[in-house]
């Protein structure tokens, strides 16, 4: 028995994609040598000639993470692949090839396509008397009498079907929450378009609720654990379901989706069966107006918070998200918080640590425990602090965003006192509280080293992204990053932020930062403010870089931003601030705007008091340590720290501070391949002056 089958690759692909059909390539193809087998009465599909046509160029390339190739899928289940470039000559190849040499007639041949090309081969390939030819396409090909049509869909057991999808969001997120269920959003999507497929042909799919409005969805994480209700509609967007902007509160998005479902519903190519993702007895009219209209009517709500008027309607098909999403509960989560492990990754392994409803919890409560002065506070405190600032809107959402950040281990409760407070050592916490520990104390700094009234936003960012402190995995990956941050620092009230007038030009308006909570502000200055003895050493390489490079020029004085730069090595926050600041207290320093001749406006510059004690006292310890090396040059011994302490009494701290002063002001460099061994730059100006060198213009 001769049996054919003849699959058009190109035309099934582009049909499926065209309806909207998300069926895997594999699955497919085994599918209709399976089904082609069975509809000819073959005992095996070895019998079958499959036959693959299909420009066969196009999917050289493997596609999707396995790394498959549509063409490796296809000839695997044992269809032999026809290669057709031109389509214009396609039933001819195919006739030429397998049928106009063949002796035995066929007894079943297949076609699988939409395309009317390949399916005149069913008048020209010459067939038995009782032989039977199908078409397997989209709908019957015209003046093709004696071919048995069929839908693919049923073949490939496709719904035929077509289904329109609504979520209130607000509602399901919050019912979820109120559940005690973690809203993962990959589950929550893969779950919800998993179900509606399960009803139909998926051709419109829409999500409601206040997207971006602070506090009115429930936390929403990622299978990572990280928190990411702003990327939300991102994420639906991409997964082609519609985020649609609400208004807040019950009664905006129930209006939006009934309007917009009774509307749909009205349209003559409007889909067969309506999911709306609700359990609010509210829609009880909407659901009976789409009936009326001989629609199938499927409603998601969430066990315990359904109306029991909608799970009660013998019209209605009624299906529970927890059921089909795959959701876990946060008791799940109550006993496995554990310190996260201290493995070094690469940082393009760690995602960004960016600011969500979890930062809001933990810097509302470490706020209290600093002004209450207390290790706990009440649990009914933190709630209504979280609504005062605008985090949340209600006690109920308070309470809940409370639960759930205790459950992963953010906060301690103690739950027979009604207290709590934050798990420091969670890897969350201690992330969250660095952040604003850094940028709060940078912005403090500014404001009192250079008596600003406010920080200038561009300035601050680029401050941020010089801070060492943050040079960690997932931390200052980018100005959008700094941004980010800075603005949840402004939500929660410890920044504010202003627009004021340009200075140059008053017309417009530029961003600034100020101290929105001083008492965050003087706790962090506690906290990190630099010790004495880093701002005694920073002080020391301020008055010799500024004297060598005035000297070396013959300025008057070195701009305050490459100084800056020069010490950012050594500067870990903002002990360079501090030093300069103590240096202008005590008179070794002037702080002014000078005339730049490579700049139209007035550029802060640094420059020496010489007639000051400390700068009188610091050069002239640099000079003696270059009189040392000088002398170590001289008798060709080699310099390095064994050879230096024979000719000076200093403690190790002091000799390593002066090496380093010297490496970065270029006297000396360090000799490659050998360690602790430096060569001196002899003819460098500051050592020729100091060994009384007569010096060239």
């Amino acid at each position: 028995m001769a049996a054919y089958l003849i699959v058009d690759v190109d035309d099934l692909i582009q049909h499926l994609e065209t309806r909207g059909t998300a069926l895997d390539i594999q699955t497919l193809a085994a599918g209709l040598v399976n089904s082609a087998t069975l509809a000819a009465g073959l005992g095996s599909p070895d019998d079958l000639v499959a036959i693959a046509v299909a420009d066969w160029n196009r999917y050289r390339r493997p596609s999707g993470s396995a790394g498959i190739s549509v063409q490796q899928v296809f000839a695997g289940e044992g269809y032999d692949l026809f290669n057709v470039p031109d389509r214009g000559a396609v039933a001819d190849a195919l006739l030429m090839h397998y049928f106009s040499f063949e002796d035995e007639p066929v007894d079943e041949l297949i076609t699988v396509t939409t395309q009317l090309d390949i399916s005149t081969l069913v008048h020209r390939v010459q067939t038995t008397d009782r032989a039977r030819v199908r078409i397997w396409g989209d709908e019957p090909p015209p003046n093709l009498e004696g071919a048995i049509f069929q839908p693919l869909e049923s073949i490939l057991g496709i719904p035929s079907k077509t289904v329109a999808l609504y979520i209130d969001f607000e509602n399901i997120s919050i019912s979820l929450s109120e559940q005690g269920y973690i809203l993962d959003i990959d589950d929550l999507i893969d779950g919800m378009i998993r179900q509606a497929q399960t009803h139909g042909q998926v051709i419109h799919m829409a999500a409601y609720a206040p997207w971006g409005q602070r506090g009115r969805l429930a936390p929403l994480t990622d299978r990572t654990g990280r928190e990411v209700s702003d990327e939300a509609p991102g994420r639906m967007a991409r997964a082609n379901i519609d985020p649609v902007f609400s208004l807040p509160g019950k009664n905006s998005a129930d209006m939006r989706i009934a309007k917009e479902v009774l509307d749909d519903s009205a349209r003559h190519d409007s889909a067969d069966v309506f999911i709306i993702a609700s359990g609010d007895r509210d829609f009880n009219e909407v659901f009976s107006a789409v009936r009326g209209r001989n629609k199938q009517v499927v409603v998601w709500g969430v066990h315990g918070s359904t109306s029991r008027l909608v799970e009660s309607n013998p019209a209605l098909i009624v299906e529970y998200v927890e059921d089909f999403c795959r959701l876990r509960r946060h008791t799940d989560l109550a006993f496995s918080y554990a310190p996260a492990p201290t493995v070094i990754q690469p940082d393009d392994s760690q995602p960004e640590f960016r600011p969500s409803q979890w930062s809001s919890v933990i810097l509302q409560l470490d706020h209290l425990l600093q002004q209450d002065d207390a290790k706990m506070i009440g649990l009914d405190e933190l709630a209504q602090r979280l609504i005062d600032v605008h985090a949340v809107p209600n006690v109920e959402r308070a309470d809940d965003l409370i639960t759930q950040a205790a459950a992963r281990g953010l906060l301690l409760v103690d739950q027979n006192a009604n207290t709590v407070t934050v798990n420091s050592s969670h890897p969350i916490v201690e992330k969250t509280c660095l952040i604003r520990d850094r940028i709060v104390h940078r912005v403090a700094n500014t404001l009192y080293m250079r008596g600003w009234e406010y920080v200038n936003y561009g300035f601050l960012l680029k401050g941020i992204g010089m801070d060492h402190a943050l040079d960690r995995p997932g931390l200052n990956t980018g100005d959008t990053w700094r941004s980010e941050w800075v603005d949840c620092l402004v939500r929660e009230g410890i920044l504010k932020r202003e627009m004021v007038p340009h200075r140059h030009n008053p017309e417009d308006l530029v961003p600034v930062i100020q101290i929105a909570d001083e008492d965050v502000a003087t706790a962090t200055q506690q906290i990190l403010g630099s010790s004495q003895s880093d701002i005694e050493d920073m002080n020391r390489r301020v008055i010799v870089s500024v004297e060598q490079f005035t000297s070396f020029r013959g300025f008057a004085w070195c701009p305050l931003g490459s100084l800056h730069r020069r010490l950012r090595p050594f500067d870990p926050g903002t002990t360079f601030q501090q030093a300069v600041e103590e240096l202008v207290e005590v008179g070794s320093v002037r702080i002014e705007e000078y005339e730049n001749p490579q700049s139209d406006y007035r550029t802060k510059g640094i420059s020496l008091v010489t007639d000051s004690l400390q700068v009188q006292e610091v050069l002239e310890q640099r000079d003696n340590f270059i009189r040392v090396l000088l002398d170590l040059y001289e008798q060709r011994q080699p310099i390095s720290h064994t050879t230096i302490h024979n000719y000076v009494t200093i403690s190790d701290e002091e000799l390593n501070l002066w090496i380093s002063i010297m490496q970065s002001e270029n006297v000396l460099k360090p000799v490659p391949g050998q360690v602790d061994l430096y060569s001196l730059f002899r003819t460098h100006h500051t050592v020729s002056l100091v060994a009384g060198d007569t010096l060239n213009e």
